[in-house]
């Protein structure tokens, strides 16, 4: 019997030993089907790549309905201590506990491991049923910050103590009077700090230069919250221009800087009509503030000038409810995405439905500064199914593919990657694709993993 050993970060980089201990949950009603066609894929995957000199020793935790079922536990400490422990685990979809207490044992997982990314690559797979005409425009990665907006819970029910005792304080001592309704509104608090927003959009610049992506787009609503969906889009550029300054390039710094390529004679008052036709109407004062923008931006001719600046990561931003427009119309705009919690998660399905459901779209919940990392199902558990061996079990397979290159392991990653694309073309496919792709063969959720696994 082979004994594992953990995974640890040193200097900043993930440390893999040859047989990695891995912690897993199965996950609740349709989990365990899901689950143990998903580690066959991966442990064929690990076979086919290294041949016996690696591989995954599983460890099996428990968290959801089953754990509870078990030990009165919907989220036990020996769970949450080993994904501390050996850093790097996968999970299955989990039941969400009805009544008070943990609201999200997802949310709650992130929240007590600070896994403040929430990495949604969304790429469309040949052969995928698609409700749009282009999906194969789709390859976009979502960076969602995962522990702040929204999600992170601060809120009040309507007519409770607390929840009057926060309208009081607002209109009594802040001298707020829009409260539409203050009698029978709940109160939510929304969260959006500098730190959190530094890390998530540090985090997605190193990914998009590692990866050798082309653009970055900072989502926000900012043209209404402008001190928290606002900010987010500021420190973004910020952290952007103070860290990756050599690297990047933002938008409209690329708007002069090419202004300025193609006619080295433009005055900076010609150069700023071009960039913004408004100029001329504008107050003084703020023509001396888009002039400042424009001296600063040719400041960097040495080294983005003369056309260099197209090979440096584009950094833009882009209104959050025309990037849900804009992600039908034009797709190809879009690569790295960096969002706070909830545009993310409205991203994220969106997209996903863009390119065949969240039945085949993977996902992980990541630090990346103490390299602690859960991959998951992106679904639900949709109980109806539990034990027919039925579902598409592609958004685990995938989610275990990401982990893979995670850790290193990118054969695996490919491998599984392969058998998966080629299994769709073959049209073998479980019901949920069967029923929209005529000629399609249906199978199994276990058959779709033995499909998998041949075609590696």
């Amino acid at each position: 019997m082979i004994t594992g050993e953990q995974i640890i970060m040193k200097d900043g980089k993930l440390e893999v030993p040859d047989y990695p201990v891995i912690p897993y949950i199965e996950g609740d009603g349709t989990g365990p089907d899901i689950w143990k066609a998903s580690q066959r894929v991966f442990d064929a995957a690990v076979d086919n790549a290294y041949h016996g000199k690696r591989k995954v020793v599983w460890k099996e935790v428990f968290a959801g309905e089953s754990s509870f079922n078990k030990s009165g536990n919907w989220l036990p400490e020996e769970t949450i201590d080993a994904f501390r422990e050996y850093v790097v685990g996968i999970k299955g979809p989990l039941t969400t506990p009805v009544g008070g207490g943990i609201t999200s044992l997802n949310v709650a997982l992130r929240q007590i491991l600070d896994l403040y990314v929430c990495l949604r690559p969304v790429k469309y797979v040949d052969g995928v049923p698609s409700p749009v005409k282009k999906p194969e425009d789709v390859d976009m990665v979502i960076f969602r910050e995962n522990t702040e907006d929204i999600y992170a819970g601060i809120e009040w029910k309507e007519g409770s103590a607390e929840a009057k005792k926060v309208i009081s304080f607002i209109q009594d001592e802040m001298n707020v009077k829009k409260i539409r309704f203050p009698e029978t509104s709940g109160i939510g608090i929304k969260t959006v700090s500098k730190e959190g927003s530094f890390r998530l959009v540090k985090a997605a610049i190193e990914y998009a230069l590692g990866e050798e992506r082309k653009s970055l787009t900072l989502v926000h609503k900012g043209n209404i919250m402008k001190f928290t969906e606002g900010a987010f889009k500021n420190w973004g550029y910020e952290i952007a221009r103070n860290e990756f300054r050599d690297k990047i390039v933002t938008e409209r710094e690329s708007w002069i800087i090419g202004n300025k390529d193609g006619n080295p004679n433009l005055t900076v008052e010609a150069n700023a009509i071009m960039i913004d036709p408004g100029y001329v109407m504008m107050t003084n004062t703020q023509k001396a503030e888009i002039r400042d923008e424009i001296e600063t931006a040719l400041k960097l001719l040495p080294t983005h000038g003369n056309g260099q600046w197209k090979q440096k990561l584009l950094i833009r931003d882009s209104i959050a409810d025309i990037t849900l427009q804009q992600v039908l119309t034009r797709a190809k705009e879009f690569d790295v995405i960096a969002t706070l919690n909830l545009n993310g998660d409205y991203l994220s399905d969106a997209l996903a439905a863009q390119v065949g459901g969240i039945g085949i779209a993977p996902g992980a919940n990541i630090n990346y500064m103490t390299g602690h990392a859960i991959f998951e199902a992106t679904h639900g558990t949709a109980p109806k199914y539990a034990g027919l061996d039925r579902v598409n079990p592609g958004s685990v397979i995938l989610s275990g593919a990401m982990m893979f290159k995670y850790l290193g392991w990118n054969k695996v990653n490919e491998l599984i990657w392969k058998g998966l694309v080629k299994s769709i073309q073959q049209k073998k496919v479980t019901y949920d694709f069967h029923r929209l792709m005529p000629g399609a063969s249906l199978l199994k959720c276990s058959e779709f993993a033995d499909n998998i696994i041949v075609n590696m």
